[in-house]
C-alpha cells in the first residue's frame, strides 16, 4: 500500500538516510539478537528439568506396579490385606517421588520463563522506550514540514520554528540579525530559515 506523498519514512538526503537505515537495521538486529539469546536461554534452563522428568517417570512407573503387586497380594485368603498394606504404602511413597520430579520440573520451567523475559525487558525497553518514541517524532515533524514546504505561508511557519529550535550558532551563520529579517517579512531570510528547518530533518526544499 503506497503511502501519501507528505508521510516520510525517511529522509531526502542521502547521509542522513542512510544514518537512518543503519540505525533501523541495527535495532532490528539488536532485538532479534535478544530474541534468540532469550529462546536459548529458555531452551538451555528447560533442558534441567530432565532429571525431574526421569523422577517422575519413575516414581509413576514404580507406584503403579507397587499398586499392582499389592492389590495381587490382596487376593490371597486370610494375610491379604495384611499382604497389601505395605505395597500400598511403599506405592504411595513412590507416588511422592513422582511429585517431587513434577515439582522440580514445575521450578525449571518458571525459573526459565522469568530469565527469558528479563532477557528482554531491558534490550526491548530501551527499543520501545527510547528509539521508537524518537523515530515516530521524527516521521511526525518531517510528515508536516513535507506538507507545508511548498507553500509560503508554510515556509513562513518553517522559518518560524527554525527559529525557535535551531541552534543559535547555525541561526547566526545564516545572519546575525536574522530574527529582525525574519519579522520584517524579508523573504531571502524566510528562505534560509526553512531550508535549516528541512536540512535538520534531512528534508530538501521544495518550491
Amino acid at each position: 500500500m503506497a503511502h501519501p506523498a507528505w508521510v516520510k519514512l525517511y529522509a531526502e538526503r542521502p547521509g542522513a538516510a542512510l544514518r537512518q537505515v543503519i540505525t533501523d537495521v541495527l535495532v532490528a538486529l539488536w532485538v532479534y539478537a535478544w530474541v534468540r539469546l532469550a529462546f536459548f536461554a529458555h531452551e538451555w534452563i528447560d533442558k534441567l528439568a530432565v532429571p525431574g522428568e526421569k523422577l517422575e517417570g519413575a516414581g509413576t512407573r514404580m507406584a503403579e506396579q507397587l499398586r499392582d503387586a499389592g492389590n495381587k497380594a490382596g487376593r490371597v485368603p486370610v494375610a491379604g490385606d495384611d499382604l497389601k498394606k505395605p505395597f500400598a504404602n511403599a506405592g504411595d511413597a513412590a507416588s511422592q517421588v513422582a511429585d517431587v520430579g513434577r515439582e522440580q520440573q514445575q521450578i525449571v520451567h518458571d525459573v526459565a520463563l522469568v530469565v527469558s523475559i528479563g532477557l528482554l525487558v531491558l534490550p526491548l525497553g530501551l527499543v520501545l522506550l527510547v528509539w521508537l518514541p524518537r523515530r515516530l517524532r521524527w516521521i511526525g515533524r518531517a510528515g508536516t514540514a513535507s506538507k507545508l514546504r511548498a507553500a509560503p505561508a508554510g515556509r513562513d511557519l518553517l522559518a518560524l520554528r527554525a527559529l525557535a529550535t535551531q541552534p543559535l550558532e547555525k541561526l547566526t551563520r545564516l545572519d546575525p540579525d536574522i530574527a529582525a529579517a525574519w519579522r520584517r517579512g524579508d523573504g531571502e531570510a524566510v528562505r534560509a530559515l526553512a531550508e535549516l528547518e528541512l536540512a535538520g530533518l534531512g528534508l530538501r526544499r521544495r518550491d
